[in-house]
């Protein structure tokens, strides 16, 4: 594939101060500092040094955030799942972000398109198997299968957290099985959303449902990329996926700008 004949499609969503992308305690803040406002560090990077000198009186403009490594598009590590993984393999210690191999981030997609189940719905083995049957896809080693729900039509609305369907403990081992290592949603969680697992959860108090997808990452070690953009923009298959995770020191989760790149 040569990538001046190319068309990029962003994947990622713009992280902002928006009430409505994560619940509250995770919600993302950033301070912006233009121009002006970002004069007094420039003053004590160099002392001496007059506003006046400065063309157009202006210092560099910057921001400080208080972020999580889950804030916008991100991808898990398996650390994030638990402290051990790939327990069908025999068992490690799980890995950071910063050691999920490269290789796994610029790969063939896949997209399955989920959008017609209602929120709150777990999706298995046998949904999986009729959506790759129905674009007439088989899946191979490393793809990188990318999840459509609903939730993607209302990011940054106050809907957007309950919206959406979830890949259950056995769809998401059915793709790991397959030999998957990178997948990705346009919803809050790979997981169904919390609202609707708390009321299953308290109705028969199954523990096993709780955060099911996820937990499949202690058999089989594997890279998760949530919130998601722009996947109705997609084919079901015949593009890659570029998803590289910024490398931060055994973290649970680093921020991806996930594209898809098509041929033309």
């Amino acid at each position: 594939m040569k990538l001046n004949n190319c068309k990029m499609i962003d994947l990622s969503v713009t992280l902002e101060n928006n009430p409505y992308t994560d619940p509250p305690e995770m919600l993302p803040e950033i301070e912006y500092r233009d121009h002006h406002s970002g004069w007094p560090l420039m003053a004590a990077m160099f002392p001496g040094l007059k506003k006046s000198d400065m063309h157009g009186g202006e210092a560099p403009a910057g921001e400080f955030m208080k972020i999580t490594t889950h804030s916008g598009t991100h991808m898990d590590a398996p650390w994030h799942y638990a402290s051990t993984t790939d327990e069908a393999l025999g068992g490690r210690p799980a890995y950071g972000i910063d050691e999920l191999p490269l290789e796994w981030c610029l790969k063939p997609g896949v997209k399955l398109d989920f959008r017609h189940l209602h929120d709150g719905h777990v999706v298995g083995a046998a949904e999986i198997e009729a959506e790759l049957a129905r674009i007439n896809y088989q899946l191979q080693p490393f793809d990188i299968v990318l999840v459509n729900t609903r939730a993607g039509s209302v990011y940054g609305q106050p809907e957007y957290l309950d919206a959406g369907v979830g890949i259950g403990r056995e769809g998401t081992l059915y793709l790991l099985e397959k030999g998957v290592r990178v997948v990705g949603t346009d919803a809050w969680s790979w997981d169904a959303p919390f609202s609707f697992t708390r009321e299953r959860f308290a109705q028969s108090g199954d523990a096993s449902i709780v955060w099911e997808g996820h937990k499949a990452g202690r058999d089989i070690g594997y890279g998760q990329m949530e919130k998601l953009a722009n996947l109705e923009s997609l084919p079901d298959h015949g593009f890659l996926v570029a998803c590289f995770p910024y490398k931060i020191k055994h973290a649970s989760a680093g921020f991806v700008r996930a594209v898809a790149i098509l041929e033309q």
